[in-house]
């Protein structure tokens, strides 16, 4: 079943989440329509790949047109063509945006697909997606909205009292002008008696529109402090969950809206300010409200912009390699990385000269760390309104290289620590001018890791993982001197997460308690266990010369590269022990067999079958684990087909009969096996087979070695005979 057939069958609560992922930068309709064909296209190569990019969107396009003239309905075909060309006009120039925006989106989807598999969403993701947060959000929208509309009816107001004063302007020096003779008529009398109705009605209407500016400006202030501040920091905090593999992050376009919105109001209000100071120039009176309040108006108005512009400027893009887009905020000296700022404000007067500089570890105390880098390509660039966005500011920076250079002497108090616990930040710095008003802006990134060679990824991202998980501070780059521990209950979600991520599908209920068993041992039951850095990412697993994370790094590699159809398939028990396994498998069938990673090795997995004796002995067989090298040499679905035990006076057999629990192995394997023959004339075809020699009866065996060299004459003899093929031409799938 498609990927996309399989979201259609989701409860209503989870479709919710899938309606968010999709809007003007990839309708639904082209996922809908187009459905098989994006599944089956790598997205996330092309994402990194520009000319990649360049051919899937071409694709794309004539997929679409293909869709549009089999469409029988006049309306959809309409639809679908002004789509076509909304997709032109945005990702012609930039395909790649495109890639990553359809790469994130299936990413998300096979999330959520995940989420639905386990019995309960973690407690990070569940406040993430709470009701309460679309409720805030919804009231969000309808304060914004009375405020706006409160200032257009301020608006109106100003034009009244305008009007009401050039009517009493032109009568007063109507009157003014008027012979003095005249000055003492009753005509005169009557019209000096009008004039001060209408001074008495002007002070009135003044003293109403300061009042209600008091008012909606009270009505900002709270909006700001007790809501737009609070959304803003929840979508950083987001960022952060969502750079560690957590839910996508969205939300931006309408954070952006509600710090637009805002900030209209307060310029128009500043403009009408403005206005009334030019009213007080023409006319004003003893006790005239304008001059006593507008002072302390303005400066409240100017404050509110002051802060709102400053807070608005984010990195949307937090610093990634290009070559690892699922791992963010890790950077390798001498590569490219990128990373993007964006100014929530949107305004037409603004200046688009904005240039926005990039300054590298800015302001670090002097012996916090023991290595400095700098930025060797230009580190200014001018902020621009995207194509394909809703005309925000933002800037990309692309091509940033980072040079490592050794600070001469001791390295201070940081010392202990590893070259991926140091942090580092990115800086960016603008001066915006709009108005008359000019605000410094400054931002950074999130801490990054700097490596030097791609062996410290793995421990980079422990450290990215770690800090994001337990801390929303921006900027403490002092984290690992003294890192909090997390609660099993944390670190569990953000394991799933990872193989969510990098594997397509998470971790079940099961898996994850495995997991806990190997890493707390008896306080595996307990979710509020308390787990230290030092034992998720730097201790030595008992027995074992590495570390649990790399352990499980290894794992996620392996699948990523060489095990991804059959992780996906559920085939792959993986986290199991040996003695559950044996529990798993005694009462079963001979030759029912279980899939799971090797705790031995790293980034291994291996297989275990079940004999019955006809003495009624259960025996229990496990293969060496197979690890990259091998799994290079012949993809696993195909080994677990042609595997064989071979032994002195007995015919080589395959003793994999069915997958845990009953699942004959061909029904379970067989569409993933690869079945393309050799087409090489007139050789006879050749094939990798995976053998194992079983020891002889006088030997106490622990496990099936695969490969066992060398062979007996006998035992090639008998595997020449039963097999038809040249073992003349074959060659091992696990030389190195």
């Amino acid at each position: 079943m498609s990927q996309w057939k399989q979201i259609q069958q989701l409860e209503i609560r989870l479709l919710e989440h899938v309606d968010y992922l999709y809007d003007d930068n990839f309708p639904m309709d082209i996922r809908q329509g187009l459905a098989s064909w994006i599944e089956s296209q790598d997205w996330d190569t092309a994402a990194t790949d520009e000319s990649m990019a360049a051919v899937l969107f071409s694709n794309l396009l004539t997929q679409l047109d293909r869709v549009r003239s089999d469409e029988q309905n006049f309306l959809q075909r309409h639809n679908m063509k002004i789509i076509q060309q909304q997709l032109q006009v945005k990702y012609t120039t930039n395909p790649a945006v495109m890639a990553k925006v359809i790469s994130t989106c299936l990413r998300e989807e096979r999330r959520i697909l995940s989420s639905a598999c386990m019995q309960e969403q973690g407690p990070l993701e569940k406040s993430l997606q709470s009701s309460v947060a679309f409720e805030r959000q919804k009231n969000m929208d309808n304060r914004v909205g009375i405020i706006r509309g409160s200032v257009q009816l301020m608006d109106q107001a100003v034009k009244y009292i305008e009007d009401m004063q050039d009517d009493f302007d032109f009568r007063y020096k109507t009157l003014q002008s008027r012979d003095s003779t005249d000055r003492n008529s009753d005509m005169m009398k009557q019209e000096v008696t009008r004039l001060q109705e209408m001074l008495n009605r002007l002070d009135f209407k003044r003293k109403e529109i300061l009042s209600k500016m008091d008012v909606v400006v009270k009505e900002i202030d709270d909006l700001m402090t007790s809501q737009l501040s609070p959304e803003l920091q929840d979508w950083k905090r987001r960022q952060q969950i969502a750079a560690i593999g957590g839910p996508l992050l969205t939300g931006l376009e309408q954070l952006q809206g509600w710090f637009t919105l805002t900030a209209q109001s307060l310029f128009q209000i500043k403009r009408q300010l403005d206005k009334l100071g030019e009213l007080v120039v023409k006319v004003t009176y003893e006790c005239d409200p304008i001059p006593l309040q507008k002072p302390q108006l303005e400066e409240r108005v100017k404050y509110l912009l002051y802060h709102l512009i400053k807070s608005s400027f984010v990195v949307e893009k937090q610093p990634c390699m290009p070559t690892h887009p699922q791992k963010p905020l890790i950077i390798k000296t001498g590569v490219q990385f990128t990373t993007k700022v964006r100014l929530l404000v949107k305004l037409p007067e603004v200046d688009y000269q904005l240039k926005v500089k990039t300054t590298f570890d800015k302001d670090l105390p002097p012996g916090r760390v023991s290595r400095q880098f700098f930025i060797l390509t230009n580190n200014t660039k001018v902020m621009d309104i995207e194509d394909y966005s809703n005309g925000c500011l933002s800037v990309e920076f692309r091509h940033l290289l980072k040079e490592k250079k050794y600070i001469n002497g001791t390295k201070g108090n940081e010392g202990l620590l590893s070259v991926t616990e140091e942090l580092h930040s990115l800086s960016f710095e603008a001066c915006f001018t709009v108005q008359g008003l000019t605000i410094d802006l400054e931002t950074c990134s999130l801490p990054l890791v700097v490596i030097s060679n791609v062996s410290q990824l793995p421990g980079g991202w422990a450290s990215v993982m770690w800090y994001n998980l337990l801390t929303d501070e921006p900027r403490n780059l002092a984290f690992f001197g003294n890192p909090p521990r997390a609660t099993w209950s944390q670190l569990s979600e953000v394991l799933s997460w990872q193989f969510s991520t990098f594997a397509g599908q998470g971790l079940n209920k099961d898996q994850l308690s495995m997991l806990g068993e190997k890493l707390l041992g008896q306080h595996a039951s307990c979710s509020d266990y308390q787990v230290s850095w030092s034992k998720f990412s730097k201790e030595n697993i008992p027995g074992k010369p590495f570390s649990f994370w790399m352990w499980l790094d290894s794992i996620l590699e392996l699948i990523k590269k060489h095990l991804l159809p059959v992780w996906n398939e559920n085939y792959i028990m993986g986290f199991v022990s040996k003695e559950t396994e044996r529990t798993l498998l005694k009462d079963r069938e001979p030759g029912t067999f279980l899939l799971r990673f090797s705790e031995s090795h790293l980034g291994g997995i291996t297989f275990t079958w079940v004999e019955h004796k006809d003495n009624g002995e259960v025996k229990f067989n496990s293969v060496e684990p197979y690890t990259k090298s091998r799994l290079s040499a012949l993809p696993f679905a195909d080994i677990i087909r042609d595997y064989k035990v071979i032994s002195d006076g007995v015919v080589p057999e395959n003793p994999l009969k069915f997958l845990y629990p009953d699942i004959p192995k061909d029904e379970a394997f067989g569409r993933l096996y690869n079945c393309q023959p050799s087409k090489v004339h007139p050789y006879i075809p050749s094939h990798l087979i995976p053998i194992s020699v079983h020891p002889d009866a006088s030997s106490t065996p622990l496990s099936c070695r695969s490969p066992e060299p060398p062979m007996t004459p006998g035992e090639f003899n008998m595997l020449n005979e039963h097999l038809c093929f040249d073992l003349d031409t074959m060659s091992s799938p696990y030389s190195d």
